[in-house]
């Protein structure tokens, strides 16, 4: 089997395209997403959080949510909302944090479908663990769309050739062209007619790229790789052939992705005193008070510190990471090992309730608010993971601690749907 092929999507009429197209599910809650919706019909959160047209309270597990997604899905179809491409197609879709902009930083993904069999078989790799609970409410979710509603990020070695590909093709006008106004972000996509250019894509995957690298959608992923399996296991007559053995993505090259920080912020200081504190940070760290101005950090191994109205520069001291091990270089992992567990007792980032992670997109100010309103006592701030360190990891067949990447800008879901039948 290739590793990605065409299909045929369904997708939203241009006019109504950015009324359509929304933020993905896991960055809003129901409420924040009920809001969002006020007004506006055409969203594709109706279907990815369909507990937005039920009573406020209800869970979005309730059985009655998945009855009320299927219900609003088949509404956009026949309401013409989206439409099915008549052949299959590859589609290309760009993203931009300052569209704007003269010098408008774009990143180009080509959409398309990956084959489950390569998530199980490891030539998808991730990074990251995944929760049960979290994979069983996504495959409900595809189960009773029988569709991929949303696309998962992956990412590849850049190839030139693609990139000509891409380049040529982009030059054209594109279907959709918006900026979203949640965020300001810029949104454009095109569909690749060409037999022959979705031929060589096709080809290119199958001969040049090695792995494709979950950036962002691990639950998604493996919840349409699972289901993909289930309807194989269910089919006496399957041959590999059939739509469900694949599920949608939109693929980036390496080299274009924006990696940003991924922070975090603790209740207490473990019943240390702010000079306790301080003077137990000498042990894994260079620690510099840096006054009242928010100070960023500026390379790998150097952290910032808020704390009691001061920022603090954190440079870890030699030995006590490793920079030839895929895990021992992250700063997550120091920070982990050097601070939060041996000093404030933090031995669990998935469960302990003392501390909350803050994405980068929200800027140190929202470290600084968090501390100065009360809620928090500390924070540290994070030089960015880079790309190359995620797929060294996922090439070794690690996995990074928690919250530890944030990709940014966030894929725009309903620009096309794929469906597994």
């Amino acid at each position: 089997m290739s590793i990605i092929k065409p299909f045929k999507g369904f997708r939203p009429p241009v006019d109504i395209v950015e009324k359509l197209a929304s933020r993905p599910y896991d960055v809003l809650d129901s409420e924040e997403a009920r809001k969002e919706c006020e007004g506006n019909p055409y969203s594709l959160l109706h279907v990815t959080k369909a507990e937005i047209d039920l009573e406020p309270g209800i869970k979005d597990t309730d059985p009655e949510v998945y009855l009320q997604v299927v219900k609003n899905y088949n509404a956009f179809k026949d309401y013409g909302w989206l439409v099915q491409d008549q052949e299959e197609k590859l589609y290309i879709y760009a993203q931009s944090m300052n569209p704007a902009e003269a010098d408008a930083k774009w990143q180009y993904g080509i959409v398309a479908c990956a084959y489950s069999e390569d998530y199980i078989n490891k030539v998808i790799k991730k990074h990251e663990l995944t929760r049960k609970d979290k994979e069983e409410d996504r495959m409900r979710h595809v189960r009773i769309t029988n569709a991929n509603v949303e696309p998962v990020f992956f990412a590849y070695p850049a190839i030139r050739r693609i990139d000509e590909i891409v380049a040529s093709v982009t030059a054209n006008k594109p279907i959709y062209d918006f900026v979203a106004k949640e965020d300001g972000f810029g949104h454009r996509f095109w569909v690749i007619d060409d037999r022959k250019l979705i031929d060589e894509l096709v080809e290119i995957f199958d001969k040049q790229v090695p792995a494709m690298y979950i950036a962002d959608g691990h639950h998604r992923s493996a919840a349409a790789a699972l289901v993909g399996q289930e309807k194989k296991e269910h089919n006496p007559l399957h041959t590999g052939k059939e739509e469900y053995n694949y599920f949608m993505t939109v693929i980036f090259p390496d080299n274009q992705l924006n990696v940003i920080d991924y922070n975090r912020v603790v209740k207490d200081l473990n019943g240390l005193s702010k000079e306790q504190f301080l003077n137990a940070l000498n042990d894994a760290y260079v620690v510099e008070d840096m006054g009242t101005a928010i100070y960023t950090p500026s390379k790998l191994h150097e952290h910032s510190m808020y704390l009691d109205g001061h920022w603090y520069k954190m440079t870890a001291k030699d030995g006590k990471y490793d920079d030839n091990d895929p895990i021992g270089v992250l700063d997550v992992k120091i920070l982990s090992d050097h601070v939060l567990d041996a000093i404030l007792g933090i031995k669990d980032l998935r469960t302990d309730k003392r501390i909350d992670f803050v994405g980068g997109i929200r800027g140190l100010g929202e470290l600084k608010r968090r501390v100065d309103s009360g809620e928090m006592k500390v924070a540290f701030a994070l030089y960015p993971v880079s790309m190359q360190q995620i797929i060294d990891i996922a090439d070794t067949g690690n996995i990074m601690p928690p919250k530890t990447t944030w990709f940014e800008p966030k894929l725009r879901s309903g620009l096309v749907i794929h469906e597994l039948a």
